[in-house]
């Protein structure tokens, strides 16, 4: 084994693995910081999204002899004492649901709108590849337009309507 230096969260860090280790074990395994989710180990999913020296990346697909020397950050460095700017959009927009993708896709919009200030359509399909199971595309997009601080389209009445069995109940207090 061989110690490979990075620094993580703005910690200089010295880590005792095999330089071909994926980033993300070595992330989850020698750090504890297990945020980055693995989803499927080939970097189609982007749930082990980080940003390594500023540019979001699978870290799957980055080993950790890649990283050595270099700034990796992670959902848990993003923000102290409260919510990254992004992170709240999402939660204003609904565009968290179960939450498995929430980490690696909130690395890829910071990652875009430190790019990008005001992203457009394109740049945003682009630069986001991550895949939501849950399907909350539509709240995604209009949560990096709100973070991003661009106006924000009118809601798609597809998306206001309630899916069936949501209705409000006649008399009912939805709040």
């Amino acid at each position: 084994m061989v110690a490979i230096p990075l620094t993580i969260n703005d910690r200089p860090l010295a880590i005792e693995m095999d330089p071909q280790t994926p980033l993300l074990w070595a992330l989850r395994d020698a750090v504890n910081l297990t945020g980055a989710k693995y989803g499927c180990g080939n970097g189609d999913c982007g749930a082990c999204m980080v940003l390594v020296d500023g540019t979001a990346l699978r870290s799957c697909l980055v080993t950790l002899g890649e990283a050595e020397g270099r700034f990796v950050q992670t959902i848990e460095g993003l923000s102290r004492g409260g919510l990254h700017p992004v992170q709240q959009a999402l939660v204003d927009e609904g565009a968290i649901q179960c939450g498995f993708c929430t980490p690696g896709m909130v690395m890829a919009i910071v990652g875009l709108l430190d790019r990008t200030a005001r992203p457009s359509e394109d740049d945003i399909a682009a630069a986001i590849p991550n895949i939501c199971r849950c399907g909350a595309y539509p709240r995604i997009k209009r949560a990096i337009l709100r973070a991003s601080g661009q106006r924000l389209p009118r809601r798609e009445q597809a998306e206001e309507t309630p899916a069936p069995g949501f209705e409000t109940a006649p008399g009912s207090d939805p709040t």
